[in-house]
């Protein structure tokens, strides 16, 4: 398989969210963050949507950073001009491609669709662009009219063409036959674009990839509209892990660049978030604590450093005495049988009450009490 591109979308379809904006300096300070890490390719806005996007986007321009910049635009000329003068090399234009998305927005002329295509993809041509084709809702086309319009695309000089499962009504079986038809068919690489409306974003654009897409739209933390999109960690992640592929992306800053695109976005995360939630390498249940003191490859997919965190141990409800032994031998304290049960008792019994885990104060003052 060849390299697969990451294209992350977190400073377009990210900021998208609902309730999200970010001001210049984080935009700056997140596209400059996935250049550090190693992501090749940044969408980093829609120019056309006016003057401070246009100078968020010339500001991230002249950064001279090492990863591609594009810009998102709709299929009409101006939209392209924006995005030129912002000094942007690289463009992707959207078009719609099923029956619902072309009824609602050319009234089903099914036509106008392939002519605003080219006028629009020779313009950007003409000036010496990079282009990439979406099909808005891809996933609910008519197969052989979404194939012909690729085909098209793609003789009039399109380099990229993005499926995008516009709504998240994709399964990942269903994902990976759509995907392996248009990749057998086409002669440039296909990018895969998913949602997470039933929670199936990741997998959706793993399967593509294992379909052979060779590009693959991610958010941190998911952002993006609705219930968001594939995770930039979850995609960089799996990949590493499950398929093998060195992306050559430095995973020991996910967490970093999780927490920064948290805080610009104005939203945390729930603990059990997949790759950098505050829970992932965090152990409290007896049978699992043991197992991890023995062997963290226990109930470990990977060692927490890969991603920039450390293992928690914590007592709470559900601890045992091995992992109770262990905390208290972290500060010097050695019990009997009789005594680690009896604290293990008023362990359970203090996190029922407060309906969380103990910190170390909490656990040493219960040891305290009960000597």
């Amino acid at each position: 398989m060849d390299q697969v591109v990451i294209n992350d979308t977190t400073l377009r379809d990210g900021e998208q969210a609902a309730g999200v904006a970010f001001n210049l300096e984080e935009k700056i300070a997140i596209a400059k963050f996935l250049d550090a890490i190693g992501v090749p390719e940044i969408e980093i806005g829609i120019a056309a949507m006016g003057e401070a996007e246009q100078q968020a986007i010339a500001s991230i321009v002249d950064l001279g950073l090492q990863a591609h910049l594009l810009g998102w635009n709709r299929a009409v000329i101006a939209d392209i001009q924006a995005s030129i003068a912002c000094g942007l090399k690289r463009v992707h234009i959207s078009i719609p491609v099923s029956a619902i998305q072309i009824g609602a927005k050319f009234q089903g002329k099914w036509q106008l669709v392939w002519q605003k295509l080219k006028d629009s993809l020779s313009f950007a041509l003409d000036q010496g662009l990079f282009v990439s084709i979406g099909g808005e809702d891809s996933s609910r086309a008519d197969e052989q009219f979404l194939l012909d319009t690729i085909l098209s695309a793609q003789e009039w000089g399109a380099s990229r063409f993005r499926f995008c499962d516009t709504v998240g009504i994709l399964d990942p079986f269903t994902t990976y036959d759509k995907v392996k038809k248009l990749v057998t068919s086409l002669s440039i690489p296909v990018e895969m674009h998913t949602h997470n409306d039933f929670g199936l974003a990741t997998a959706n654009a793993l399967a593509g990839i294992q379909a052979g897409a060779l590009s693959v739209n991610t958010t941190v933390n998911g952002l993006g509209e609705r219930a968001g999109n594939a995770a930039l960690e979850e995609v960089v992640m799996a990949l590493k892990h499950l398929s093998k592929m060195d992306l050559s992306i430095d995973t020991r800053r996910l967490l970093e660049i999780s927490q920064l695109v948290a805080t610009a976005s104005g939203y945390g995360l729930p603990p059990w978030k997949a790759i950098v939630g505050e829970n992932t390498f965090a152990h409290e249940s007896g049978i699992h604590a043991h197992g991890v003191l023995q062997n963290p490859h226990t109930y470990e997919p990977f060692a927490p450093e890969e991603i920039g965190r450390e293992r928690r141990l914590v007592v709470g409800k559900h601890s045992g005495r091995h992992l109770l032994s262990n905390l208290l031998q972290q500060h010097g304290i050695i019990l009997n049988h009789e005594e680690t049960q009896s604290v293990l008792n008023a362990v359970r019994q203090e996190s029922m009450q407060k309906k969380r885990s103990l910190t170390t104060q909490e656990l040493l003052s219960l040891v305290a009490h009960t000597q």
